[in-house]
């Protein structure tokens, strides 16, 4: 296992980088209405990740396992699809449970590259589902919190993995976190559960993209033919991530 660290020159990239991607995600996740396509959706993140200067991290991108390159700038999956939905014709409306999962690269050419995701609750949803989207939420918070120098990788997974089996929902164990910096997918894979204590020893200057998917079900989930993955119960799904570094302070989120 081959892990990154980077400089202080190299973080400072990622930070601007994160910057300009937290800012994209508010806009798309704002025009997230009832009416809106997932297409349209796509269009706008490109566009404004292009006027950002920056390059779609994902457009082209072939993640390990995938039959083929990834057509779209985003991510956008719905109600019991988990990740890797693609945004085609659908109509959002209300009560869908939407995950938006997009990156970029910055400077576009040799740059570093961001990720990441929220859920948004399109239109009027009921409490449960409300406190399932939260609960996932705070587990990326809980994960993130561990991520500093002297734990262990293993603390991420425990504390997102812990957290959420204490609210009775499922981890979704065979879709993970990632390394990442000038690639998209680098070593070590962030697990959203395991041991305290166990795993990489974390160092500053470490970056990882912190992602737990969550299901309101079992946990199991299938891969569809266009490279989707859904819970295999249907039930709904959520997902948060951010970009992250180490530091001697502690975790710093870049996204």
């Amino acid at each position: 296992m081959n892990i990154s660290i980077k400089s202080v020159k190299e973080i400072e990239i990622m930070r601007v980088a994160g910057k300009i991607l937290a800012g994209i995600i508010k806009s798309v996740k704002a025009a997230a209405r009832p009416g809106v396509s997932l297409k349209e959706l796509d269009s706008l993140a490109e566009k404004l990740i292009r006027e950002a200067g920056c390059k779609p991290a994902f457009l082209g991108y072939r993640p390990e396992g995938a039959a083929k390159s990834y057509p779209a700038s985003i991510c956008a999956s719905i109600n019991e699809v988990v990740v890797h939905g693609i945004p085609g014709k659908y109509v959002l409306k209300d009560r869908d449970i939407l995950k938006l999962d997009f990156g970029l690269i910055y400077p576009p050419i040799n740059g570093f590259n961001v990720d990441s995701a929220t859920t948004v609750a399109v239109g009027k949803i009921n409490r449960t589902v409300e406190r399932f989207i939260e609960v996932t939420r705070q587990a990326l918070a809980r994960g993130i919190e561990q991520a500093k120098v002297g734990n262990h990788l293993g603390d991420i997974g425990w504390a997102i993995q812990s957290y959420v089996e204490s609210e009775k929902f499922s981890i979704i164990k065979e879709l993970t976190g990632h390394g990442i910096g000038r690639i998209l997918h680098e070593d070590p894979p962030v697990y959203n559960y395991g041991r305290a204590g166990t795993g990489v020893l974390l160092q500053s200057g470490m970056t990882f993209a912190i992602e737990p998917m969550v299901s309101a079900g079992s946990g199991e989930v299938v891969q569809r033919p266009d490279d989707s993955f859904a819970t295999k119960d249907g039930s709904i799904s959520a997902h948060f991530e951010h970009t992250i570094v180490i530091t001697a302070r502690g975790p710093e989120i870049l996204t």
